[in-house]
């Protein structure tokens, strides 16, 4: 039996890539507008869809370097239609948008097929609140409800998997990991991570992975960390706990400026692409079962690439 896309990505020894902080880099670098960082209002713009391909074949061309596969997130980060008002368009305007973002991941995908093996389409869910800081902590019944029309537009429109990115809280990430179970698609929970290690709600890393899985009889195929610095949560997976192993993402942040630093500057801090690469081989020892590496916040294919350098190409995976 011919094994399946995602099931290669769980069983690989060598990292999958994906891409880096598409917003960032879409609205500080390229100059492009939308309201609320919501690239997925822009899947209908010609500019933009030219820019998002040749963002892509950056990263895909790293893969294709290091041998290995890809995961290809759809620009559906602000696609709940708890955004729809605040974006401008109707409830089910902001869900064709997912759905059209699904085809142009796909286009992409056809183009590099032959190139790069496996290729996933990953239907990205964000959170109904800023990523950062948490408004409103959502009970999972009514996360699940929230979030299940994109989730359903998704398993619709014949993604491989999803993934919510930036999600800060236990109940959402249990609603969402509940709605994706029902639908039949594999799910990733990615939780954003603060200076020190927790959630933005204060929460442990390692305590919100376990209530997850408690909740969810471990329906999320593993775990992320994003928008942080490295140097912001290597000592919560240093320690080398039972939950460490849940952990199969990466996605971290350029700057080590914390999230509030963030918010204040007017200026895109990039870091240093190069010690990314460094800081990358030093956590995947630490993480035994990585399988995808990409990046967040500030990072573009030149962090990626030396991710990719330090994993697949100076080192042995």
């Amino acid at each position: 039996m011919k094994m399946s896309a995602f099931n290669k990505l769980m069983a690989t020894r060598r990292a999958f890539l994906t891409d880096g902080g598409l917003e960032t880099w879409l609205f500080f670098q390229q100059g492009f507008d939308a309201p609320e960082f919501a690239a997925v209002t822009l899947v209908d713009d010609p500019a933009a869809r030219q820019a998002l391909n040749t963002y892509f074949d950056h990263f895909l061309a790293i893969a294709e370097q290091a041998d290995t596969g890809f995961v290809l997130d759809t620009n559906t980060w602000r696609g709940c239609t708890i955004w729809a008002e605040k974006l401008g368009v109707s409830a089910q305007e902001l869900l064709a948008m997912s759905a059209k973002s699904v085809e142009f991941a796909k286009q992409i995908r056809s183009r590099w097929s032959s190139r790069v093996e496996p290729i996933l389409i990953n239907g990205v869910i964000g959170p109904a609140d800023d990523g950062y800081r948490p408004g409103e902590l959502l009970k999972a019944e009514a996360a699940e409800a929230l979030h299940w029309p994109q989730i359903e537009t998704f398993a619709n429109a014949g993604t491989d998997m999803i993934s919510a990115i930036t999600i800060t809280n236990i109940g959402e990430a249990v609603g969402i990991a509940r709605g994706a179970t029902k639908v039949g698609l594999p799910v990733v929970i990615s939780f954003t991570a603060e200076t020190d290690g927790r959630l933005p709600t204060g929460d442990l890393l390692g305590e919100a992975i376990e209530a997850v899985d408690s909740a969810t009889d471990g329906a999320p195929a593993y775990y992320m960390i994003n928008c942080a610095h490295p140097d912001h949560f290597r000592d919560a997976i240093a320690k080398g706990e039972a939950w460490i192993s849940r952990i199969g993402g990466l996605r971290a942040n350029a700057s080590r400026l914390s999230h509030e630093e963030l918010d204040e500057s007017e200026e895109l801090d990039q870091g240093d692409p190069v010690e990314f690469g460094h800081l990358h081989l030093d956590l995947a020892q630490l993480l035994p079962n990585l399988r995808v590496v990409g990046g967040c916040c500030g990072t573009d294919f030149r962090h990626v690439g030396c991710v990719s350098q330090e994993l697949h190409l100076a080192h042995a995976v």
